[in-house]
């Protein structure tokens, strides 16, 4: 978890926030609390970009705001049709720019500004305290320079080796794991591994993109096993989350594979999940939860849907190679359950 108590110190990084040609990163700030408005340009500051600007909502929402610059910081904790709007012009314009966006805003606005913002890939920040904007500042560092900050504390850079490493892993297995006579070879080659992870997907034949293909090319390959009973997803969730009562929740903190049981248990029901109730199935907090969520969509294992008859509102589903996995290993639970009967 984010560090919740990080000091109001100075944060000092390794280099000035510069981009590859060496020229100072600009950002811009749009947040109607005054108080943070200060921290946020300060932070911005002490990373090394160049503030350019710091105002109020109103100004996006009067599209009075200057040039972005590289960066956008926007704090909207509460919106309606106007921020909205203007959250969506924002959007649209850091895209045809390439401006990076972080906003933050609350548990109650996120599937408004979620659908809202689908162009830009912005960073989505949940009631965020001072640490998780830092750590927003410094994966936009990291996509300009690669470089890392200095003054993170232990935890938080653990907390983003391990999200990367293990959506990494998750995704190689989907991409690597051949379903036939080597499964149970690969299965045994898992479990002795030390530090591999607990479970093992498989996709339906070497070269599996997950993409979508006709009706008698789906027809030809190798049909996959169906999705397992949703009751059965479900209870191990209740099950999994019942720990929390008697043990700390952090021992066995594993959002990626929370996140996976909901959806297919959604899949399985044909019922659609609002990011929003994937956060909260995740366990982690909302911001958290976001990362996560962001990187299993770059892994190909998760896929933004937008709402055909509402296009103010967007779900997050399994891809179609994350289902086959999810089937695939649900099916090797059962072969495993009726060999031990």
């Amino acid at each position: 978890m984010i560090a919740e108590n990080i000091q109001q110190a100075d944060f000092t990084y390794a280099t000035p926030a510069n981009d590859a040609a060496g020229l100072p990163l600009a950002l811009s700030v749009f947040a109607d609390r005054g108080h943070l408005r200060g921290i946020m340009r300060d932070d911005a500051a002490a990373a090394g970009f160049q503030v350019r600007e710091a105002a109020g909502l109103s100004t996006l929402l009067e599209g009075a705001a200057r040039s972005l610059g590289d960066v956008v910081l926007v704090d909207c904790p509460h919106v309606d049709g106007g921020v909205l709007a203007a959250l969506t012009r924002l959007d649209m314009r850091a895209a045809t720019s390439g401006a990076q966006l972080i906003v933050s805003t609350s548990v109650d606005a996120l599937d408004d500004v979620f659908a809202c913002m689908d162009q830009s890939d912005p960073q989505l920040l949940v009631d965020p305290v001072r640490a998780d904007r830092v750590v927003a500042l410094g994966q936009v560092l990291a996509r300009y320079s690669g470089l890392r900050l200095r003054e993170l504390d232990e935890e938080d850079r653990l907390l983003l080796l391990r999200l990367t490493e293990q959506v990494g892993q998750i995704a190689e297995r989907l991409n690597r794991i051949d379903p036939g006579e080597g499964a149970g070879a690969s299965a045994r080659q898992d479990e002795a591994q030390p530090g591999s992870s607990a479970f093992r997907f498989e996709t339906p034949r070497p070269g599996y993109t997950g993409k979508s293909e006709p009706e008698s090319d789906r027809l030809a390959r190798t049909a996959r096993p169906p999705l397992p009973d949703p009751r059965l997803v479900r209870r191990i969730l209740r099950q999994r989350q019942l720990r929390a009562r008697f043990f700390d929740g952090d021992l066995f903190a594993d959002p990626a594979w929370d996140m996976l049981l909901d959806l297919t248990a959604a899949r399985a029901e044909h019922n659609r999940v609002s990011v929003t109730s994937l956060c909260i199935a995740s366990g982690v907090p909302p911001t958290t939860a976001l990362r996560w969520i962001g990187q299993m969509t770059e892994a190909g294992l998760f896929e933004r849907v937008e709402d055909d008859a509402d296009r103010r509102r967007a779900f997050i589903a399994l891809t179609d190679k994350a289902a086959d996995g999810m089937a695939r290993y649900f099916a090797e639970l059962g072969k495993g359950a009726a060999q031990m009967s």
